[in-house]
């Protein structure tokens, strides 16, 4: 069974490169985030073309912002929109979620950004992952937590972490939620597969900071350790974030039971151009 994430940033955008990457990936399941669209508008764009390629679909969205699907080809069951005890700001957003998969209890989920450390919008991304992280405790044994956290787990997840002082999705808090969230239970498959690799998941649209992979890694899978157990391939597709109108997210993939391409390394293709040296670098969004 091969899973997929991808913050796609708008689905209305992406259509012209998320249907053909269907096509040549041929995930069994695809957990998106970022849909931007309401549900009826969802699927008003994509049931026939999914249908068509033997996807059933779940979505949970609102217009203009957030939203999160899962699509499968491996069944779709007990489908949960959101997850009790979720803050809202001030009412509960579209970012989680959940339905059974081929056996496998699947969640898509968009963390909140936090935007600036110590804000309104930090202190609503921490109780956010709280709340799903209690929401997650005693779940299925064979579970998978899929999407972009908003988090760069460590400073190897990052191009320079000197460049990130100050800003969100690396501070101390961010990171102590998000390992509460993991806890013993899920494991990061992407790093623990490739523990030193440079790995990388999104890349800032400005400045050409893709093309000197310049940029964090952020778009996690965790799995329980049955799931983990199966895991033959795990790799980010960076193919699917070059050329026109592409996300700044790139999707995540990971093999269970049998890698179609084979044990095919952590990015695919590698990186265009070397590592970025350390040295103070100011990011383009900090202007």
């Amino acid at each position: 069974m091969r899973v997929a994430t991808w913050n796609v940033n708008s689905v209305k955008q992406r259509i012209p490169r998320l249907l053909p990457w269907l096509d040549e990936r041929r995930p069994d399941v695809v957990c998106l985030q970022e849909t931007k669209l309401s549900d009826a508008a969802f699927a008003e764009l994509l049931s026939d073309e999914l249908a068509r390629r033997g996807y059933a679909m779940a979505h949970h969205g609102e217009p203009q912002w957030n939203g999160v699907a899962i699509l499968s080809r491996v069944g779709l069951e007990d489908v949960v929109a959101g997850f009790p005890g979720a803050p809202g700001f001030p009412h509960q957003e579209a970012r989680a979620i959940a339905a059974t998969c081929g056996g496998v209890r699947v969640h898509s989920v968009y963390v909140p950004n936090g935007r600036v450390p110590d804000s309104e919008h930090f202190h609503y991304k921490l109780a956010w992952l709280a709340a799903l992280a209690n929401a997650l405790s005693g779940g299925a044994d064979s579970a998978l937590v899929c999407g972009d956290m908003n988090i760069a787990p460590t400073d190897a997840d990052v191009f320079d972490p000197d460049a990130y002082i100050g800003q969100t999705h690396v501070t101390p808090a961010e990171r102590a939620a998000l390992a509460a969230l993991m806890g013993d239970r899920l494991h990061d498959v992407v790093r623990e597969r490739w523990p030193e690799a440079r790995v990388f998941t999104y890349w800032d649209y400005r400045a050409g900071m893709f093309h000197q992979d310049m940029g964090m890694r952020i778009d996690l899978v965790l799995a329980t350790a049955p799931v983990a157990a199966r895991v033959k391939a795990a790799w980010v597709d960076r193919q699917a974030r070059k050329g026109s109108g592409p996300s700044d997210h790139a999707p995540v993939i990971v093999d269970l039971d049998e890698a179609p391409d084979g044990d095919i390394g952590p990015v695919v293709p590698p990186p265009s151009a070397p590592p970025v040296p350390r040295r103070r670098t100011t990011l383009p969004q900090a202007h």
